[in-house]
């Protein structure tokens, strides 16, 4: 009877472990697929900020930030919120018009928060002069979901050369 006892007792933490192993497998494969469903969102949105940037639309850039948004510029002042973000951006397209590609080197995802480093290459034309001269710069964005909608919360560019 002892026997019998053990063998039950050894069979019913057998099956627990199964169950346990399944459902560790079922958890760690839902993190997998959420993760790749917010990188996918994240890269969207950095695809639109890119086409936002070759068209200089201020209308199209600004709802891709946070209301609270950072847009740091190499050689500038940052430019906070709305209204800074949005005069910033007014004068960038004022003196340039981009036509780069993205690249995403890697995103990291954290809850709300996630962050993605690019780097981007292509063309400026200078409207003062009519020059066009390369641009290439590695950026780093933080993002925040609000509302379920990823947004860039902080942005920072500088030159790669």
């Amino acid at each position: 009877m002892k026997h019998l006892s053990r063998i039950a007792v050894l069979l019913l933490l057998v099956a627990a472990c199964q169950n346990k192993a399944e459902n560790q497998s079922n958890t760690s494969t839902e993190n997998t697929m959420e993760q790749t469903t917010e990188k996918t969102a994240i890269e969207k949105l950095l695809f639109s900020y890119r086409d936002a940037l070759n068209a200089s639309d201020v209308n199209k850039v600004l709802p891709l930030y946070t209301s609270d948004g950072v847009f740091m510029p190499s050689n500038a002042p940052s430019a906070i919120g709305q209204e800074q973000v949005k005069a910033a951006y007014e004068f960038v397209f004022s003196q340039i018009q981009l036509n780069i590609q993205f690249y995403i080197d890697e995103i990291m995802v954290n809850d709300n928060y996630a962050f993605a480093r690019t780097t981007s290459k292509g063309s400026t034309l200078i409207h003062a002069n009519k020059q066009t001269v390369a641009e290439e710069n590695r950026e780093l964005f933080v993002l925040q979901k609000t509302n379920g909608q990823w947004k860039i919360a902080r942005y920072m560019f500088n030159k790669m050369k």
